[in-house]
């Protein structure tokens, strides 16, 4: 398409040569005319060499601002690529430590029923052996516990499973990435 742009400016300059030719091959031309059409072949030129390197400048300009526009298209189909993968990493990484923090607390559960159920064999042995009151005490505590966390499990599964029309209380939440701005440095750490 550049081509067509200098189309016009050859046709000129072919033209124009012709004519200074065909003004110097004429029999009335003498020694006198040489000078004028040379000055005049010059000019020309001149004129079409400016001529050429505007048409040329432009080609330029409108060459870099469509790369530039591609760039900028680009750049930015590389940014929202990179938000989709970081904002879907974070939800792996989210969906992962829930998953790893539900297992941590059912082997925690499971550990402190072992413990209080020792503590429960351990005061029917005190009864069995008749240390009433130490056994009794440690029945009952170990009992209390044992009976709270039985009562918090169950209250998070129901409060969980909400299933009369309103949302769980207890929901699991989404992580927000923010954007900030890279903090500027102080003199002193430069």
């Amino acid at each position: 398409m550049s081509l067509l742009r200098f189309l016009p400016g050859i046709i000129v300059l072919q033209i124009s040569t012709a004519a200074l030719v065909y003004a110097l091959m004429l029999p009335e031309a003498h020694e006198a005319l040489w000078l004028p059409v040379a000055i005049l072949g010059g000019v020309v030129s001149l004129l079409s060499a400016f001529w050429f390197g505007s048409i040329a400048d432009h080609v330029k300009k409108d060459a870099l601002a469509n790369v530039r526009t591609q760039h900028a298209r680009e750049r930015e189909k590389i940014v929202v690529t990179a938000e989709i993968d970081k904002r879907a990493a974070l939800e792996q990484s989210h969906e992962r430590i829930l998953k790893e923090t539900a297992r941590a607390q059912s082997q925690a559960y499971w550990r402190l029923g072992l413990g209080l159920t020792g503590l429960l064999a351990l005061g029917g042995i005190m009864v069995a052996i008749e240390f009433m009151t130490v056994g009794l005490l440690i029945m009952a505590t170990a009992g209390g516990a044992l009976g709270g966390y039985v009562m918090r499990s169950r209250q998070e599964t129901r409060f969980a499973d909400r299933s009369d029309g309103h949302p769980p209380l207890l929901t699991a939440r989404e992580i927000k990435a923010l954007g900030a701005a890279p903090a500027k440095k102080t003199p002193l750490e430069k």
